[in-house]
């Protein structure tokens, strides 16, 4: 799947947004990526899935994991492609943990899988969960990266797409500083 396709799909989904947003990593931007939206289209979520499993069909991946609940739709997708088993990290008192009766083996491989990179964070801290239960983390995937590839989240990675798209903090943000509200249309709270 080309790179296009999926920003095609995104503007057609009323995914891609354009204004003032606060990111849930805290930091503004000018472009906010609905993942949900796109992801509400089954044939898209597939055809999403099955382009980042072609990434990794060679390796030994026995589980995908994603942070929820961003990563939930795409990890599962990529995890059903894959044939191999779903599981998902989420916050207990702001710690990103495995919960719900989640394990995983001592040396498992596992392939964490995100809808959007930005700073990386949700993915480092889904890895440090991950690792400080066992698992070995092998690589890490997502839709888009809007971080143009800069992100570090300390194992190899993969995306559909990658974006150099800006996100500063509000101290240096241009369209604060000109006094236009900042919109939070994610999932996370932030301070």
């Amino acid at each position: 799947m080309r790179a296009e396709e999926v920003i095609d799909r995104f503007r057609s989904a009323g995914a891609l947004l354009e204004g003032h947003f606060v990111l849930s990593s805290g930091l503004h931007s000018p472009v906010y990526l609905q993942c949900a939206k796109a992801l509400e289209s089954t044939s898209s979520a597939a055809e999403f899935g099955a382009a980042l499993a072609r990434s990794f069909r060679d390796s030994q991946i026995e589980t995908v994991a994603s942070p929820a609940i961003g990563g939930l739709v795409i990890g599962y997708e990529v995890a059903r492609q894959l044939g191999v088993r779903f599981i998902w990290t989420e916050r207990e008192a702001g710690r990103m943990t495995l919960r719900r009766g989640f394990q995983v083996r001592a040396g498992e491989c596992v392939l964490v899988v995100e809808d959007v990179i930005t700073t990386g964070g949700s993915t480092r801290e889904a890895i440090a969960a991950l690792t400080g239960a066992g698992a070995q983390v092998v690589a890490a995937a997502a839709i888009i990266d809007r971080s143009g590839g800069k992100a570090d989240v300390g194992v190899p990675r993969v995306s559909l797409v990658a974006l150099d798209v800006p996100a500063v903090t509000p101290a240096d943000c241009e369209a604060c500083k000109r006094g236009d509200h900042a919109i939070k249309p994610g999932s996370r709270k932030t301070t």
